[in-house]
């Protein structure tokens, strides 16, 4: 007699989440009961405190239920706090995660996580931070969205009508470069102080690189960051809302180096990220129809088609945040159209 699962044996306990509707396609470690009570044990909670009612089944997110799909997203225990604050956060009105959820858009929830707790966990917030690499930074933002699509029965092609989705939908997790930053952390712009873990939540495509090698010069790096933010195909030049920057390290030390603020950036990307109304109104969400829905600031005037129209109502809806590593690259997260939230881990 043995212990050890034989290979057919071993290759039926990982069909069973398949087969349940569990997973998201790959596969998942099973949620056994020794496990998940060690989940809940280190989220220091009861394992029935009702975090969240998620959209748009209105799943009941205890700290159990979130404590198996963090099981079988492969997380580590210590992970608990992070993925119950972000579940936390995503249900803000302002988040609008049930509209999200049941979009024909491609805007998933991103994980973004500040404060001493990226280093405690060995969440990356450098090279390669939206890619693979990292336990801390994959499971995390797969439990996340385990939970929502199992919990709040977001699934592919029955509530869940985006057309084409993105990789995030499978994970969606970085750290803040605090180390590398010339600049105060969101957070810490948000009101918590530096010392305070903290996670922010927002709903974004992928990334939308930035390749600006040539200079130091931040008028033409920024440019080419608001040619890239104002493209027709955004939901932001129609409905504004708001819309992350995020800067590599190099971009954002050239900028401070140069005597530039986070408000100097916000302003000039406010002031450039804009297209005439002639081309809004022949594309994008509403084309001609662009008049009669009449998202845009009054002060655009919709009578002159040479108006340009920004791609946020005020500059302080451009989001800035520094993360990744070396190399001259950053990136534009254009949102759903809805707010980020950012809250301590408690």
């Amino acid at each position: 007699m043995t212990n050890e699962l034989s290979s057919q044996a071993l290759r039926e306990l990982f069909e069973v989440p398949f087969a349940a509707g569990w997973t998201d396609g790959l596969p998942v470690i099973p949620p056994t009961r020794d496990l998940v009570d060690e989940f809940v044990a280190a989220s220091g909670r009861a394992a029935d405190e009702l975090i969240a009612e998620i959209p748009p089944l209105y799943g009941a997110a205890t700290i159990e239920k979130i404590a198996v799909n963090a099981v079988m997203a492969g997380c580590l225990p210590e992970y608990m706090p992070v993925i119950v604050t972000a579940l936390r956060l995503v249900m803000q009105d302002t988040f609008s995660v049930g509209g999200m959820q049941c979009s024909t858009h491609m805007s998933t929830p991103l994980v973004i996580v500040h404060g001493p707790i990226r280093n405690e966990l060995g969440i990356n917030s450098g090279a390669n931070v939206f890619g693979q690499g990292n336990r801390a930074n994959a499971t995390i933002g797969r439990a996340v969205h385990l939970a929502l699509v199992n919990i709040g029965g977001s699934f592919p092609g029955e509530a869940d009508k985006s057309t084409l989705g993105h990789p995030g939908k499978y994970t969606y997790c970085i750290g803040e470069n605090e180390e590398d930053s010339p600049f105060t952390p969101l957070h810490v712009d948000r009101g918590l102080t530096a010392e305070t873990s903290a996670v922010t939540v927002y709903g974004c495509e992928g990334p939308h690189n930035i390749n600006h090698q040539a200079s130091r010069d931040p008028f033409a790096f920024l440019t080419c960051m608001a040619d890239v933010m104002a493209n027709l195909g955004s939901n932001h030049i129609y409905i504004q809302g708001e819309s992350f920057v995020v800067l590599g390290p190099e971009h954002a030390n050239d900028l401070a180096d140069c005597g530039w603020k986070k408000p100097d950036i916000q302003q000039y990307l406010f002031e450039h990220a804009r297209r005439p109304l002639r081309d809004v109104k022949r594309g994008g969400i509403y084309g001609p129809e662009t008049e009669r829905y009449n998202f845009f600031p009054r002060w655009i005037d919709q009578s002159d088609d040479d108006a340009m129209v920004p791609v946020a109502r005020r500059a302080s809806d451009i989001t800035i945040i520094v993360s990744g590593g070396s190399g001259k690259h950053s990136a534009y997260l254009p949102g759903w159209g809805t707010r980020s939230v950012t809250g301590a881990i408690l």
